[in-house]
């Protein structure tokens, strides 16, 4: 098109002189002065031909200019292609870094079942009231003395926090913790104790064997039968003709498919709360039951030691008797109902240091009836004589009544009645020392708790 132009711009410029001397001529001949109509026609072609050139001149730039651009964005595109090269380049550079990692490292879920913390649980379980205790003292002359923990008050007796790792199928270990001891005003303190610390060999159902702090095989195996701890102690542990666990070296396990059970420990015999060399003898505790049909019970046990009172430096005068105690228990238990008996014998369990002998014995007689899986009624009776020898008119009644309340599997309330008499001294519990010189009597309301999880 400019090629075109160009030519017909060419041509007016040479056809001109001659159109202007045709004209000259014919206008001499004609009128002097009459103006030439093609002039006009010229110029106007003429401005036509620059118009178009101008645009011609306009387009090739514009044309320039998108050539430019094209050129521009294939150069950013092949930068951009660079880039993406480079970029997959380190993608795949990472993704290879995250597998090496992950080989060394596992994921969280599957650390989570393989990791050691994979065969660890851990559980607790809380006893706590408040309660209203009225307890007095009354002497020969029929003075009466209040004790001074009588009030209402707020109590967190017991907080287990409960640690259990197993190592493989044999081995396994046991950590729990106990908080606050000696309630009830024998002692304020807030204390964090060891309970149980333990490693455990389970070499067959028949027979485990565990080193430590372990449970012993009288106490906890009642406290199972009764049901009932977080409102009270069972009779020998209340009494403190017993304790639940102590230092040592523990056995145990099941026979004929559970129908037959036992369980024994060494000991040093000081409890749960010493652990020193303070005897230079070993206790023995031990236990066997049997279960003849699936809801009876029937179990028998027995105690011999020193309870951690002898020692080398000490000669064996010093402690001239061995503290003994014989235990029987029978019981029925099923999902409402529940009935059990328990009786114990001792000798000498707090004349070990003295040439006095003495005896005691005790029984109690504990049940409960659930209505509905949530309500439940229980009741339980003890009566002990501490010193039958020594102080043969000393005698405990105790007995407690309540409603049990449970809305949900790890929660319990219990709104609780305690009673408990001794009369002609003094008789320690572990609601305190009840009694006095003539009787003493202990009474306590309130509503009792037990939180596990």
């Amino acid at each position: 098109m400019r090629i075109l132009l160009l030519a017909g711009t060419s041509m007016l410029a040479v056809a001109a002189p001659a159109l202007a001397a045709k004209g000259h001529s014919h206008r001499h001949s004609a009128a002097r002065h009459a103006p030439d109509p093609r002039d006009a026609e010229i110029k106007a072609l003429e401005a036509k031909v620059q118009a178009l050139t101008d645009r011609l001149d306009r387009q090739e730039e514009a044309q320039q200019a998108a050539t430019q651009q094209a050129q521009n964005a294939q150069a950013t595109a092949v930068a951009a292609q660079a880039q993406a090269a480079t970029a997959l380049t380190q993608t795949q550079a990472a993704q290879a870094q995250v597998a090496k990692v992950e080989n060394q490292v596992p994921p969280l879920e599957k650390a989570l079942k393989t990791g050691w913390f994979a065969n660890t649980t851990i559980s607790g379980k809380s006893f706590f009231n408040v309660s209203n205790i009225h307890q007095t003292s009354t002497d020969l002359l029929g003075n009466k003395t209040d004790n001074a923990q009588n009030g209402t008050q707020t109590e967190l007796k017991r907080f287990y926090l409960i640690v259990d790792h197993k190592f493989d199928n044999v081995f396994s270990a046991n950590l729990t913790t106990d908080f606050r001891y000696n309630a009830n005003g024998v002692s304020k303190d807030t204390s964090v104790f060891v309970k149980n610390a333990y490693v455990q060999a389970k070499l067959d159902p028949a027979l485990f064997v565990r080193v430590g702090e372990a449970p012993l095989a009288w106490a906890p195996f009642v406290e199972g039968l009764y049901g009932y701890r977080f409102v009270e102690n069972t009779l020998i542990d209340r009494t403190r003709f017993g304790t639940t666990t102590d230092w040592g070296v523990h056995i145990g396990g099941s026979l004929a498919n559970g129908v037959v059970s036992y369980a024994a420990s060494a000991i040093n015999g000081a409890g749960f709360k010493t652990l020193s060399r303070t005897s230079d003898t070993i206790d023995l505790e031990g236990r066997v039951s049997v279960n003849p049909v699936k809801n009876i019970t029937l179990g028998v046990g027995g105690y011999t030691g020193k309870l951690g009172k002898s020692a080398a430096n000490l000669p064996s005068s010093a402690t001239p008797h061995n503290a003994q105690r014989f235990d029987a228990v029978a019981a029925y238990t099923d999902k409402r109902i529940r009935a059990g008996f328990e009786y114990f014998a001792a000798k000498n369990w707090n004349t070990i240091t003295s040439a006095a002998n003495d005896k005691s014995d005790g029984w109690s007689a504990f049940g409960s009836f659930a209505f509905t899986p949530q309500i439940a009624l229980f009741g339980r009776y003890d009566w002990v004589k501490p010193s039958k020898d020594i102080n043969p008119a000393l005698k405990e009644h105790y007995f407690n009544v309540g409603l049990d309340y449970k809305p949900i599997a790890p929660l319990d309330f219990a709104l609780v009645y305690k009673r408990d008499r001794a009369n002609s001294g003094l008789i320690s519990t572990t609601n305190g020392t009840i009694g006095g010189p003539d009787h003493g009597t202990y009474d306590e309301l309130g509503l009792f708790g037990l939180l596990a999880f």
